[in-house]
């Protein structure tokens, strides 16, 4: 079985599988909550190796996962016993923003610039807050590009972020950023995602 972590094709039909059912969901407009961030965690790491089974589909700080610290470059997330408040927090935020972007955007209707930026962000945001706190042992940037293109779905826009490989245009650096609570290099790589998305259909 290919390793949690590689790139496999295992990997990345199960991310096609979640990707699909996000679509449904986001044509729906349900907002999706920390127990889907966890189905979706252990449906990507279906099929794959891994270190403990405990680790899959549970954030740190959760009993078994009470120890387990972890860093992105030289920054941290947030310690483990402060991820169960963290999360919660996370998806109160969350849905709040979606259910204020619900009352100005018709589904269906086109995006004015102006509504396209405050969906961007809204991407940005979630994406930039699950990497900051990186409440599972693995795998959180792809949950994180999850969250952004169930976002995205929901107004109308396409999946524009790739799951993986990890996306170019600044999403490194921009992930690093994140990891300090700064935002607004995600929104930038994520516009310029969707341009060449775009410009690439």
């Amino acid at each position: 079985m290919p390793d949690w972590d590689a790139d496999s094709r295992r990997l990345r039909q199960n991310l096609i599988r979640i990707l699909t059912d996000i679509r449904d969901q986001a044509r729906l407009r349900q907002i999706p909550g920390l127990a889907d961030a966890q189905t979706w965690h252990r449906e990507m790491m279906a099929g794959l190796t891994h270190p403990d089974a405990s680790m899959i589909g549970r954030f740190r700080g959760a009993a078994s996962l009470s120890d387990i610290e972890v860093l992105v470059g030289s920054y941290p997330g947030v310690p483990a016993a402060e991820v169960a408040a963290e999360t919660k927090r996370f998806a109160s935020t969350l849905a709040q923003i979606l259910k204020h972007l619900d009352g100005h955007l018709a589904p269906g209707a086109t995006l004015t610039p102006d509504q396209l930026s405050a969906v961007i962000e809204a991407c940005a945001w979630a994406h930039a807050e699950w990497v900051r706190i990186h409440p599972f042992a693995n795998g959180n940037g792809r949950t994180a590009r999850l969250w952004a293109n169930a976002i995205a779905l929901r107004y109308g826009l396409p999946p524009f972020i790739r799951l993986r490989p990890r996306p170019n245009f600044g999403y490194e650096a921009a992930s690093g950023e994140a990891m300090r609570g700064n935002r607004q290099p995600t929104a930038l790589a994520f516009r310029r995602m969707l341009s060449a998305f775009l410009d690439n259909k």
